[in-house]
Protein backbone atom coordinates (compact mmCIF):
# COMPACT_ATOMS: atom_id res chain seq x y z
CA UNK A 1 0.00 0.00 0.00
CA UNK A 2 1.21 3.24 -0.67
CA UNK A 3 0.76 5.56 2.22
CA UNK A 4 -2.19 8.30 2.85
CA UNK A 5 -0.80 11.48 2.17
CA UNK A 6 0.79 13.00 5.85
CA UNK A 7 -1.62 16.13 5.79
CA UNK A 8 -5.46 16.77 4.80
CA UNK A 9 -4.50 20.58 3.09
CA UNK A 10 -4.03 17.79 0.14
CA UNK A 11 -7.25 16.62 0.27
CA UNK A 12 -8.14 20.13 0.50
CA UNK A 13 -6.24 20.80 -2.33
CA UNK A 14 -7.67 18.55 -4.22
CA UNK A 15 -10.96 19.97 -4.85
CA UNK A 16 -9.25 23.27 -5.22
CA UNK A 17 -7.41 21.45 -9.02
CA UNK A 18 -10.18 19.54 -10.08
CA UNK A 19 -11.47 21.67 -12.77
CA UNK A 20 -14.69 21.19 -15.55
CA UNK A 21 -12.22 19.30 -17.59
CA UNK A 22 -8.79 18.39 -16.38
CA UNK A 23 -6.92 19.09 -13.16
CA UNK A 24 -4.57 22.32 -13.02
CA UNK A 25 -3.04 24.20 -10.00
CA UNK A 26 0.04 25.88 -8.34
CA UNK A 27 2.86 23.06 -8.24
CA UNK A 28 3.71 22.28 -4.95
CA UNK A 29 1.01 24.34 -3.52
CA UNK A 30 -2.27 22.95 -4.86
CA UNK A 31 -0.55 20.14 -7.47
CA UNK A 32 1.65 17.71 -5.03
CA UNK A 33 3.08 14.08 -5.71
CA UNK A 34 0.71 12.49 -3.23
CA UNK A 35 -1.99 13.99 -4.69
CA UNK A 36 -1.09 12.82 -7.95
CA UNK A 37 -0.02 9.40 -7.13
CA UNK A 38 -3.77 9.38 -5.54
CA UNK A 39 -5.47 10.72 -9.16
CA UNK A 40 -3.42 8.26 -10.80
CA UNK A 41 -4.71 5.46 -8.70
CA UNK A 42 -8.06 6.71 -8.77
CA UNK A 43 -7.71 7.18 -12.63
CA UNK A 44 -7.03 3.28 -13.63
CA UNK A 45 -9.88 2.51 -11.23
CA UNK A 46 -12.55 4.40 -13.44
CA UNK A 47 -10.95 3.85 -16.79
CA UNK A 48 -10.43 -0.24 -15.62
CA UNK A 49 -6.97 0.01 -16.35
CA UNK A 50 -5.83 -2.78 -14.31
CA UNK A 51 -4.22 -5.52 -16.32
CA UNK A 52 -3.85 -3.20 -19.37
CA UNK A 53 -1.81 0.22 -19.75
CA UNK A 54 -1.88 3.56 -19.15
CA UNK A 55 0.31 6.03 -21.12
CA UNK A 56 1.69 9.18 -19.17
CA UNK A 57 3.44 12.07 -21.43
CA UNK A 58 4.59 15.66 -20.38
CA UNK A 59 5.43 19.06 -21.57
CA UNK A 60 8.43 20.78 -20.35
CA UNK A 61 7.83 22.52 -17.26
CA UNK A 62 10.29 21.63 -14.69
CA UNK A 63 7.85 19.50 -12.34
CA UNK A 64 6.15 18.05 -14.97
CA UNK A 65 8.91 14.61 -15.10
CA UNK A 66 8.74 14.02 -11.51
CA UNK A 67 5.04 14.28 -11.68
CA UNK A 68 4.44 12.30 -14.61
CA UNK A 69 6.80 9.35 -12.41
CA UNK A 70 4.40 10.05 -9.14
CA UNK A 71 1.14 9.38 -11.95
CA UNK A 72 3.09 6.52 -13.02
CA UNK A 73 3.70 5.20 -9.31
CA UNK A 74 0.43 5.63 -8.81
CA UNK A 75 -1.33 3.71 -11.89
CA UNK A 76 0.89 0.39 -11.30
CA UNK A 77 0.05 0.53 -7.60
CA UNK A 78 -3.76 -0.48 -8.73
CA UNK A 79 -2.30 -2.66 -11.57
CA UNK A 80 -1.74 -0.83 -14.87
CA UNK A 81 1.48 -1.20 -16.78
CA UNK A 82 2.35 2.16 -17.49
CA UNK A 83 3.99 3.62 -20.66
CA UNK A 84 5.94 6.38 -20.73
CA UNK A 85 6.28 8.33 -23.88
CA UNK A 86 8.33 11.63 -21.82
CA UNK A 87 8.50 14.99 -23.47
CA UNK A 88 5.22 15.07 -25.80
CA UNK A 89 2.57 17.89 -27.09
CA UNK A 90 -0.87 17.31 -25.75
CA UNK A 91 -2.11 16.41 -29.08
CA UNK A 92 0.69 13.55 -29.27
CA UNK A 93 -0.62 12.39 -26.24
CA UNK A 94 -4.15 12.10 -27.85
CA UNK A 95 -1.94 10.16 -30.80
CA UNK A 96 -0.68 7.44 -28.57
CA UNK A 97 -4.19 6.69 -26.73
CA UNK A 98 -5.77 6.80 -29.72
CA UNK A 99 -3.25 4.50 -31.82
CA UNK A 100 -2.72 2.04 -28.73
CA UNK A 101 -6.50 2.24 -27.32
CA UNK A 102 -4.98 3.16 -23.85
CA UNK A 103 -6.17 5.76 -21.73
CA UNK A 104 -3.50 8.58 -21.20
CA UNK A 105 -2.60 11.23 -18.67
CA UNK A 106 -0.90 14.66 -20.08
CA UNK A 107 1.40 16.38 -17.88
CA UNK A 108 0.68 20.12 -18.74
CA UNK A 109 -0.55 23.14 -17.75
CA UNK A 110 -1.08 24.57 -21.55
CA UNK A 111 -0.92 28.13 -21.72
CA UNK A 112 -0.86 29.00 -17.82
CA UNK A 113 2.50 30.41 -16.29
CA UNK A 114 5.60 28.84 -15.11
CA UNK A 115 4.02 28.60 -11.52
CA UNK A 116 1.24 26.31 -12.76
CA UNK A 117 0.68 22.45 -13.65
CA UNK A 118 -2.07 19.95 -14.33
CA UNK A 119 -3.27 17.05 -15.98
CA UNK A 120 -4.97 16.42 -18.89
CA UNK A 121 -6.56 12.72 -18.52
CA UNK A 122 -8.20 10.37 -21.29
CA UNK A 123 -9.96 7.55 -21.88
CA UNK A 124 -8.53 5.04 -24.08
CA UNK A 125 -8.81 6.53 -28.21
CA UNK A 126 -8.28 9.67 -26.85
CA UNK A 127 -11.85 10.34 -25.36
CA UNK A 128 -12.42 13.21 -22.70
CA UNK A 129 -13.10 13.19 -19.17
CA UNK A 130 -14.43 15.63 -17.80
CA UNK A 131 -16.81 16.65 -14.38
CA UNK A 132 -19.94 14.82 -15.68
CA UNK A 133 -18.13 12.21 -17.36
CA UNK A 134 -15.42 10.46 -15.14
CA UNK A 135 -13.71 13.70 -13.38
CA UNK A 136 -15.99 14.09 -10.70
CA UNK A 137 -15.72 10.30 -9.56
CA UNK A 138 -12.27 10.63 -9.88
CA UNK A 139 -11.74 13.36 -7.39
CA UNK A 140 -13.53 11.59 -4.78
CA UNK A 141 -11.98 8.20 -4.70
CA UNK A 142 -8.19 9.94 -5.08
CA UNK A 143 -9.88 11.78 -1.68
CA UNK A 144 -10.22 8.50 -0.29
CA UNK A 145 -6.47 7.64 -1.23
CA UNK A 146 -4.91 10.40 0.02
CA UNK A 147 -7.17 9.97 3.27
CA UNK A 148 -6.43 6.06 3.33
CA UNK A 149 -3.41 5.13 1.15
CA UNK A 150 -3.59 3.68 -2.19
CA UNK A 151 -4.23 -0.33 -1.80
CA UNK A 152 -1.85 -2.02 -3.91
CA UNK A 153 -2.92 -5.19 -6.14
CA UNK A 154 -1.20 -8.72 -6.08
CA UNK A 155 -0.19 -7.76 -9.44
CA UNK A 156 1.37 -4.61 -9.82
CA UNK A 157 1.76 -2.70 -13.51
CA UNK A 158 5.26 -2.55 -14.77
CA UNK A 159 6.73 0.78 -16.49
CA UNK A 160 7.98 0.98 -19.83
CA UNK A 161 9.00 3.62 -22.19
CA UNK A 162 8.51 4.31 -26.20
CA UNK A 163 9.16 7.31 -28.36
CA UNK A 164 5.63 7.81 -30.52
CA UNK A 165 7.21 10.91 -31.98
CA UNK A 166 8.66 10.00 -35.42
CA UNK A 167 5.27 7.41 -35.54
CA UNK A 168 2.98 10.84 -34.62
CA UNK A 169 4.57 12.99 -37.49
CA UNK A 170 4.01 9.98 -39.59
CA UNK A 171 0.71 9.99 -39.00
CA UNK A 172 0.05 13.81 -39.57
CA UNK A 173 1.69 13.29 -42.77
CA UNK A 174 -0.67 10.92 -44.20
CA UNK A 175 -3.51 12.83 -43.18
CA UNK A 176 -2.27 16.25 -45.28
CA UNK A 177 0.09 15.73 -48.33
CA UNK A 178 2.01 19.26 -48.28
CA UNK A 179 4.51 17.54 -50.70
CA UNK A 180 2.85 19.22 -53.81
CA UNK A 181 2.32 22.63 -52.51
CA UNK A 182 4.71 25.88 -53.88
CA UNK A 183 7.54 26.95 -51.56
CA UNK A 184 6.22 28.78 -48.55
CA UNK A 185 8.85 30.64 -45.66
CA UNK A 186 6.92 30.19 -42.23
CA UNK A 187 7.99 32.11 -39.05
CA UNK A 188 6.62 29.73 -36.43
CA UNK A 189 6.96 31.20 -32.42
CA UNK A 190 7.10 27.81 -30.31
CA UNK A 191 6.84 30.41 -26.81
CA UNK A 192 9.51 27.50 -25.54
CA UNK A 193 6.56 25.14 -25.45
CA UNK A 194 6.39 22.01 -27.10
CA UNK A 195 5.93 22.95 -30.44
CA UNK A 196 9.84 23.57 -30.85
CA UNK A 197 9.71 19.66 -30.18
CA UNK A 198 6.87 18.45 -32.43
CA UNK A 199 7.17 21.38 -35.49
CA UNK A 200 11.08 19.98 -36.40
CA UNK A 201 9.30 16.19 -36.46
CA UNK A 202 5.99 16.91 -38.55
CA UNK A 203 6.85 20.17 -40.66
CA UNK A 204 10.69 19.92 -40.94
CA UNK A 205 13.31 16.44 -40.93
CA UNK A 206 13.64 15.58 -37.51
CA UNK A 207 11.88 12.42 -37.43
CA UNK A 208 12.96 11.25 -40.84
CA UNK A 209 10.73 12.25 -43.04
CA UNK A 210 11.22 13.70 -46.52
CA UNK A 211 11.58 17.20 -47.10
CA UNK A 212 8.79 19.72 -47.47
CA UNK A 213 8.33 22.66 -49.36
CA UNK A 214 8.70 24.58 -46.42
CA UNK A 215 10.97 27.13 -45.31
CA UNK A 216 10.63 27.05 -41.20
CA UNK A 217 12.33 30.32 -39.45
CA UNK A 218 12.09 29.43 -35.85
CA UNK A 219 11.27 31.06 -32.91
CA UNK A 220 11.52 30.19 -29.14
CA UNK A 221 11.96 26.89 -30.18
CA UNK A 222 14.23 26.20 -26.53
CA UNK A 223 12.38 24.01 -24.63
CA UNK A 224 11.97 26.32 -21.36
CA UNK A 225 9.08 25.74 -19.29
CA UNK A 226 9.82 29.20 -17.38
CA UNK A 227 8.95 30.68 -20.62
CA UNK A 228 11.45 33.51 -20.82
CA UNK A 229 10.29 35.18 -23.96
CA UNK A 230 6.40 35.40 -23.47
CA UNK A 231 3.94 33.55 -21.81
CA UNK A 232 2.62 30.77 -24.06
CA UNK A 233 -0.89 31.93 -24.84
CA UNK A 234 -1.25 33.18 -28.39
CA UNK A 235 -4.67 34.36 -27.20
CA UNK A 236 -3.15 37.19 -25.68
CA UNK A 237 -2.42 39.42 -28.36
CA UNK A 238 0.64 40.84 -26.34
CA UNK A 239 2.31 36.95 -27.35
CA UNK A 240 2.04 37.74 -30.79
CA UNK A 241 4.12 41.04 -30.80
CA UNK A 242 7.42 38.91 -31.57
CA UNK A 243 5.69 36.78 -34.61
CA UNK A 244 4.23 39.34 -36.18
CA UNK A 245 7.27 41.52 -35.90
CA UNK A 246 9.70 38.63 -36.61
CA UNK A 247 7.14 37.64 -40.61
CA UNK A 248 6.95 41.26 -41.59
CA UNK A 249 10.98 41.04 -40.94
CA UNK A 250 11.79 37.96 -42.68
CA UNK A 251 9.34 39.00 -45.19
CA UNK A 252 7.54 35.17 -44.64
CA UNK A 253 4.03 34.05 -46.13
CA UNK A 254 2.74 33.70 -42.94
CA UNK A 255 2.90 32.91 -38.76
CA UNK A 256 2.23 30.31 -36.68
CA UNK A 257 2.15 30.53 -33.31
CA UNK A 258 1.50 27.87 -30.58
CA UNK A 259 0.49 27.66 -26.79
CA UNK A 260 2.36 25.71 -24.41
CA UNK A 261 1.56 22.57 -24.83
CA UNK A 262 1.23 22.66 -28.87
CA UNK A 263 -2.33 21.55 -29.17
CA UNK A 264 -3.88 25.00 -30.10
CA UNK A 265 -2.13 26.98 -32.87
CA UNK A 266 -2.89 30.80 -34.08
CA UNK A 267 -1.89 32.11 -37.41
CA UNK A 268 -0.52 35.63 -39.16
CA UNK A 269 -0.70 36.75 -42.27
CA UNK A 270 2.16 38.39 -44.40
CA UNK A 271 1.49 41.49 -42.95
CA UNK A 272 1.26 40.49 -39.26
CA UNK A 273 -1.89 40.55 -38.84
CA UNK A 274 -4.08 37.94 -36.94
CA UNK A 275 -6.13 35.20 -39.26
CA UNK A 276 -9.13 35.00 -36.36
CA UNK A 277 -9.04 30.84 -35.44
CA UNK A 278 -12.98 31.53 -37.31
CA UNK A 279 -11.43 31.96 -40.63
CA UNK A 280 -9.49 28.96 -39.76
CA UNK A 281 -12.47 26.64 -39.27
CA UNK A 282 -14.20 27.62 -41.77
CA UNK A 283 -10.88 27.07 -44.24
CA UNK A 284 -10.13 23.62 -42.62
CA UNK A 285 -14.19 22.80 -42.64
CA UNK A 286 -14.36 23.21 -46.40
CA UNK A 287 -11.59 20.74 -47.23
CA UNK A 288 -12.37 18.08 -44.60
CA UNK A 289 -16.30 18.38 -46.31
CA UNK A 290 -14.48 18.03 -49.90
CA UNK A 291 -12.22 15.18 -48.50
CA UNK A 292 -14.99 13.19 -47.24
CA UNK A 293 -17.05 13.47 -50.40
CA UNK A 294 -14.51 12.82 -52.88
CA UNK A 295 -13.40 9.22 -50.58
CA UNK A 296 -17.39 8.60 -51.35
CA UNK A 297 -19.03 9.20 -48.73
CA UNK A 298 -22.65 9.71 -48.50
CA UNK A 299 -25.48 11.11 -46.71
CA UNK A 300 -25.23 13.71 -44.16
CA UNK A 301 -21.68 15.25 -43.07
CA UNK A 302 -21.77 17.31 -40.17
CA UNK A 303 -19.01 19.79 -38.84
CA UNK A 304 -19.45 21.18 -35.18
CA UNK A 305 -19.26 24.62 -34.09
CA UNK A 306 -19.39 26.24 -30.79
CA UNK A 307 -21.53 29.24 -30.40
CA UNK A 308 -19.19 31.96 -30.32
CA UNK A 309 -17.48 31.46 -33.47
CA UNK A 310 -17.83 33.77 -36.30
CA UNK A 311 -21.36 33.25 -38.26
CA UNK A 312 -18.87 32.63 -41.24
CA UNK A 313 -18.26 29.28 -40.03
CA UNK A 314 -21.70 27.93 -40.06
CA UNK A 315 -22.73 29.74 -43.08
CA UNK A 316 -19.51 28.18 -44.85
CA UNK A 317 -20.24 24.71 -43.44
CA UNK A 318 -23.90 24.81 -45.01
CA UNK A 319 -22.92 26.58 -48.57
CA UNK A 320 -20.86 23.39 -48.81
CA UNK A 321 -24.10 21.37 -48.30
CA UNK A 322 -23.15 20.23 -44.71
CA UNK A 323 -24.67 20.64 -41.40
CA UNK A 324 -23.66 22.86 -38.75
CA UNK A 325 -23.68 21.26 -35.26
CA UNK A 326 -23.99 24.24 -32.68
CA UNK A 327 -22.02 23.52 -29.26
CA UNK A 328 -21.12 25.39 -25.98
CA UNK A 329 -18.18 26.38 -25.54
CA UNK A 330 -15.70 23.25 -24.03
CA UNK A 331 -13.51 21.06 -25.23
CA UNK A 332 -14.98 17.89 -23.47
CA UNK A 333 -17.78 18.74 -24.84
CA UNK A 334 -16.75 18.97 -28.56
CA UNK A 335 -15.43 15.98 -28.21
CA UNK A 336 -18.65 14.22 -27.05
CA UNK A 337 -20.48 15.97 -29.94
CA UNK A 338 -17.67 15.08 -32.02
CA UNK A 339 -18.91 10.80 -31.32
CA UNK A 340 -22.43 11.85 -30.93
CA UNK A 341 -22.57 13.07 -34.30
CA UNK A 342 -19.89 11.39 -36.18
CA UNK A 343 -18.94 15.14 -37.49
CA UNK A 344 -15.76 15.29 -39.28
CA UNK A 345 -14.33 18.32 -37.98
CA UNK A 346 -15.42 20.79 -35.23
CA UNK A 347 -13.62 24.38 -34.65
CA UNK A 348 -13.65 26.64 -31.63
CA UNK A 349 -13.06 30.60 -31.37
CA UNK A 350 -10.45 29.55 -29.00
CA UNK A 351 -8.42 27.82 -32.16
CA UNK A 352 -9.26 24.24 -30.26
CA UNK A 353 -9.87 22.20 -33.61
CA UNK A 354 -11.70 18.74 -33.89
CA UNK A 355 -10.92 15.92 -36.04
CA UNK A 356 -12.71 13.02 -36.95
CA UNK A 357 -9.89 11.34 -38.49
CA UNK A 358 -7.91 12.07 -35.49
CA UNK A 359 -10.03 10.41 -32.76
CA UNK A 360 -12.12 13.40 -32.14
CA UNK A 361 -9.74 15.09 -30.46
CA UNK A 362 -8.73 18.43 -30.93
CA UNK A 363 -5.02 19.27 -32.80
CA UNK A 364 -3.61 22.55 -33.73
CA UNK A 365 -0.39 20.89 -35.55
CA UNK A 366 -3.15 18.93 -38.21
CA UNK A 367 -4.94 22.25 -38.30
CA UNK A 368 -2.13 24.13 -39.56
CA UNK A 369 -0.99 21.58 -41.97
CA UNK A 370 -5.12 21.97 -43.41
CA UNK A 371 -4.42 25.80 -43.57
CA UNK A 372 -0.74 25.26 -45.68
CA UNK A 373 -2.12 23.05 -47.93
CA UNK A 374 -4.85 25.28 -48.93
CA UNK A 375 -2.76 28.23 -48.88
CA UNK A 376 0.07 26.62 -50.79
CA UNK A 377 -2.05 25.44 -54.16
CA UNK A 378 -2.86 29.22 -54.04
CA UNK A 379 -0.51 32.07 -55.92
CA UNK A 380 -2.11 34.78 -53.18
CA UNK A 381 -0.94 35.96 -50.26
CA UNK A 382 -2.51 34.35 -46.73
CA UNK A 383 -4.21 37.81 -46.22
CA UNK A 384 -6.35 37.47 -49.56
CA UNK A 385 -7.45 34.27 -48.60
CA UNK A 386 -8.61 34.59 -44.89
CA UNK A 387 -9.56 38.16 -45.92
CA UNK A 388 -12.89 35.54 -47.92
CA UNK A 389 -13.43 34.12 -44.62
CA UNK A 390 -13.46 37.19 -42.52
CA UNK A 391 -16.91 39.29 -43.52
CA UNK A 392 -18.11 40.60 -40.09
CA UNK A 393 -15.60 42.17 -37.77
CA UNK A 394 -15.83 40.47 -34.24
CA UNK A 395 -14.59 42.10 -30.95
CA UNK A 396 -12.66 39.07 -29.45
CA UNK A 397 -13.63 38.23 -25.59
CA UNK A 398 -13.68 40.95 -23.25
CA UNK A 399 -14.12 40.38 -19.69
CA UNK A 400 -15.44 41.86 -17.13
CA UNK A 401 -15.83 41.81 -13.27
CA UNK A 402 -19.50 40.96 -12.12
CA UNK A 403 -20.23 39.83 -8.99
CA UNK A 404 -24.19 39.76 -9.46
CA UNK A 405 -24.49 37.58 -13.04
CA UNK A 406 -28.24 37.45 -12.20
CA UNK A 407 -28.63 41.23 -12.44
CA UNK A 408 -26.62 41.92 -15.11
CA UNK A 409 -28.54 39.17 -17.17
CA UNK A 410 -31.63 41.27 -16.28
CA UNK A 411 -30.19 44.70 -17.44
CA UNK A 412 -29.82 42.85 -20.83
CA UNK A 413 -33.06 41.26 -21.00
CA UNK A 414 -34.60 45.05 -20.24
CA UNK A 415 -32.23 46.51 -22.78
CA UNK A 416 -32.67 43.77 -25.72
CA UNK A 417 -36.36 43.18 -25.76
CA UNK A 418 -38.35 43.80 -28.62
CA UNK A 419 -34.75 43.84 -31.16
CA UNK A 420 -33.10 40.95 -30.29
CA UNK A 421 -34.01 37.17 -30.48
CA UNK A 422 -32.73 35.56 -26.71
CA UNK A 423 -31.06 32.04 -26.29
CA UNK A 424 -29.78 30.33 -23.46
CA UNK A 425 -27.85 27.40 -24.68
CA UNK A 426 -24.39 28.95 -23.12
CA UNK A 427 -24.68 31.96 -20.94
CA UNK A 428 -26.74 34.67 -23.23
CA UNK A 429 -26.78 35.10 -26.99
CA UNK A 430 -28.68 37.61 -28.31
CA UNK A 431 -28.88 38.37 -31.71
CA UNK A 432 -30.56 41.39 -33.33
CA UNK A 433 -33.79 41.30 -35.36
CA UNK A 434 -32.67 41.99 -38.94
CA UNK A 435 -36.63 43.08 -39.80
CA UNK A 436 -36.55 45.84 -38.17
CA UNK A 437 -33.57 47.45 -40.38
CA UNK A 438 -30.73 47.23 -38.56
CA UNK A 439 -27.86 45.67 -39.50
CA UNK A 440 -26.73 42.36 -38.44
CA UNK A 441 -25.40 41.82 -34.90
CA UNK A 442 -25.26 39.11 -32.29
CA UNK A 443 -23.35 38.91 -29.11
CA UNK A 444 -22.79 36.56 -26.22
CA UNK A 445 -22.09 36.28 -22.26
CA UNK A 446 -20.99 33.83 -20.31
CA UNK A 447 -19.45 33.62 -16.83
CA UNK A 448 -16.25 31.90 -15.77
CA UNK A 449 -16.08 29.04 -14.26
CA UNK A 450 -13.61 30.07 -12.27
CA UNK A 451 -13.96 33.70 -11.87
CA UNK A 452 -16.02 36.49 -11.11
CA UNK A 453 -15.62 37.41 -14.64
CA UNK A 454 -18.46 37.95 -17.36
CA UNK A 455 -17.14 37.14 -20.71
CA UNK A 456 -18.44 39.39 -23.68
CA UNK A 457 -18.17 38.69 -27.52
CA UNK A 458 -19.84 40.50 -30.38
CA UNK A 459 -20.02 40.01 -34.22
CA UNK A 460 -21.53 42.41 -36.27
CA UNK A 461 -21.50 43.39 -39.76
CA UNK A 462 -19.11 45.89 -39.85
CA UNK A 463 -16.91 47.50 -37.45
CA UNK A 464 -19.13 50.07 -36.51
CA UNK A 465 -21.92 47.98 -35.72
CA UNK A 466 -19.91 46.06 -34.01
CA UNK A 467 -18.44 48.77 -31.67
CA UNK A 468 -22.07 50.39 -30.97
CA UNK A 469 -23.23 47.00 -29.48
CA UNK A 470 -20.31 45.78 -27.87
CA UNK A 471 -19.84 49.52 -25.60
CA UNK A 472 -23.92 49.06 -25.29
CA UNK A 473 -23.64 45.92 -23.97
CA UNK A 474 -20.98 46.79 -21.88
CA UNK A 475 -22.28 49.61 -20.34
CA UNK A 476 -24.77 47.27 -19.05
CA UNK A 477 -22.89 45.05 -17.78
CA UNK A 478 -21.02 47.48 -15.63
CA UNK A 479 -23.09 48.92 -14.40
Amino acid sequence: MISAADSSGSIASLSAVVKAYDIRGLVDEQLTEPIVEAVAAAFVDEVDAAGGTVVVGHDMRDSSPRFAAAFARGAAARGASVTEIGLCSTDESYYASGALAAPAAMFTASHNPAAYNGIKLSRAGAQGISLDTGLAAIRDRAAGYLEHGIPSVAEPGAVTTRDVLADYAAYLRGLVDLSGIRPLKIVVDAGNGMAGLTVPAVLGEAAGLPRLPLELVPLYFELDGTFPNHEANPLEPANLVDLQRAVVEHGADLGLAFDGDADRCFVVDERGTAVTPSAVAAIVALREIARVRAAGETGEVAVIHNLITSRVVPETIERAGAVAVRTRVGHSLIKDRMRETGAVFGGEHSAHYYFRDFWGADNGMLAAMHLLAEFGAQTGPLSELSARFTPYALSGEVNSTVEDVPAAYARIFEAFTGRAEFDELDGLTVEGVTAIDEPFWWFNVRPSNTEPLLRLNVEGADEATMIRIRDEVLALIRA
